[in-house]
This record gives structure tokens, sequence and C-alpha cells, in this order.
């Protein structure tokens, strides 16, 4: 799964990567998490005739997502993540498969290992190069009783590589560069057509570093939280599921 992500690189970097017109400015976001805002790239309109630039748009989406046949969220789970191999044939999801992909833009995650006595251990896990990557993501728009509407987001997930299923069986799906096009074009290529992008990562892609519990708490939002950390126990275990802290319901941009 994927319960806190980081994005490090400037506005320019991201916009270059992503093949935006321009990004407006924010500082690095080292522990973003459920319910605040998360950035988005998704598919724009034609672009005009003779354009070699691809037409894409920025989106701040509340990672958290809500379908939009929901009425009442009080109730409601928090969904920050989808499993890539089913989230077509749920009824939650299977719209935004079909026309709401995105790309969420990341510097890499932080995962929990826990040990036979439940204790945990975190990891930051970025890539090995230190480049900006991205995650495969969906979107909804949903509206309260009182009209006001808001875009909603998940990251999808897939199995982990196996040189981090010590950590934790599950990832988040990683598109390349050279496929975004094809995940974001949601009139041409269905989701079965973009099966085959959402694949764990290479081994050895990403590298995971242990870390303090400093991360568990979202107040911490400094670069500390990445610093390397003694791991709590040195041997790997077979990784169970582990929920990361429960975050503030916060809604605060940066």
């Amino acid at each position: 799964m994927c319960g806190r992500f980081s994005l490090l690189g400037t506005p320019e970097e991201i916009a270059a990567y992503l093949a935006l017109m321009e990004l407006e400015a924010f500082p690095p976001r080292y522990n973003i998490a459920p319910t605040q805002p998360i950035l988005m790239v998704i598919a724009g309109e034609t672009p005009p005739p003779g354009s070699n630039r691809p037409d894409r748009r920025a989106l701040l989406v509340r990672w958290g997502f809500i379908p939009g046949w929901v009425k009442d969220t009080a109730n409601y789970p928090l969904m920050i993540n989808a499993r890539s191999e089913t989230a077509i044939e749920k009824a939650s999801f299977k719209t935004a498969m079909r026309h709401r992909r995105a790309l969420i833009p990341a510097s890499g995650f932080y995962e929990w290992r826990r040990d036979g006595n439940r204790n945990s251990q975190a990891y930051w896990v970025r890539p090995r190069n230190g480049a900006t990557i991205a995650f495969a993501g969906i979107y909804e728009p949903w509206a309260n009783a009182e009209g006001s509407e808001i875009d909603t987001g998940a990251i999808l997930t897939t199995s982990a590589s196996e040189d981090l299923r010590f950590i934790h069986d599950r990832m988040p799906v990683v598109i390349e560069q050279k496929d975004f096009a094809r995940w974001l074009d949601c009139k041409t290529q269905e989701p079965r057509h973009v099966a085959d992008l959402m694949r764990p990562a290479q081994a050895d892609f990403f590298e995971a570093i242990p870390v303090s519990d400093k991360v568990n708490k979202v107040d911490n939002t400094g670069s500390e939280i990445q610093e390397r950390f003694v791991e709590t126990f040195a041997e790997a275990k077979k990784p169970g599921r582990v929920k990361p802290p429960e975050p503030d319901n916060q809604m605060k941009l940066f």
C-alpha cells in the first residue's frame, strides 16, 4: 500500500518531467498524508495542430477517493489506495479507471514493516537515482449536499517488487515516462489496453532506508524524517499488512 509519500523536486523540474507548461511555486513536501491535497496530472484537450507538446494540466486533489454516488461520507471509509488488479471491477473505481486516470508526481514513499511482536519499522523508499517518479492514480469529483464540489483521488497499487517484500507485500504502481501518454489517454485506451503498465517496479529500482518514527506524526514535515535510523529489528520477517498511523483530518494545501 502507500500511506505517505514525498514530493521534493522543484516546480520547474516536475513540470519538465511531466511535460507541463508550468506549475505554481510550492515548497518541498516531505510527509504527504491522506486527506491532504496532492498534485495530479491529467490529459487536457487535444493540443493545437502542429504542436509537439502533449496537452496536460495539473490538478489539486484531496487524497482519499470518494465515488460520485456516495451521499454521506460520515461512515464511508478513507480510500487512499486502489488495487490495480481489481479496480476496473469495483463499483467504486471502475468509472474513474475508464475515464479519469492520472499521474501523481513523487520522490518516493514510506512503508512500515512489523515483527512478530507487532513492533513497526518505517522505511523511506526512494528511487536509487534520486529522480522524480510518477505513481498511477485515479480521480473523481464529489459534491456534498450543498453542492460544493471537490476532486478526490487514490493511488493504484500492485504487488511489491521482490526486493521490497520484506517490508510489505504491496507498493504503488510506477508509470514510466515513455508510457505517460498511453496511461493518460482515456479516449482511446481502455483499462484493458493499459493493464500491462500496472506492474511492480523492477528489482533494485528503489532503495529502502530505515527511518525513525518521526514520520508517523503528520505535523513532522521537515527533511529530518528521512534521515537514516537504526532499525528496531534486524531480521526480515514475512511481511504483514501494516496500517500507517491515522492522519489528522486536514485540507491545508502545503
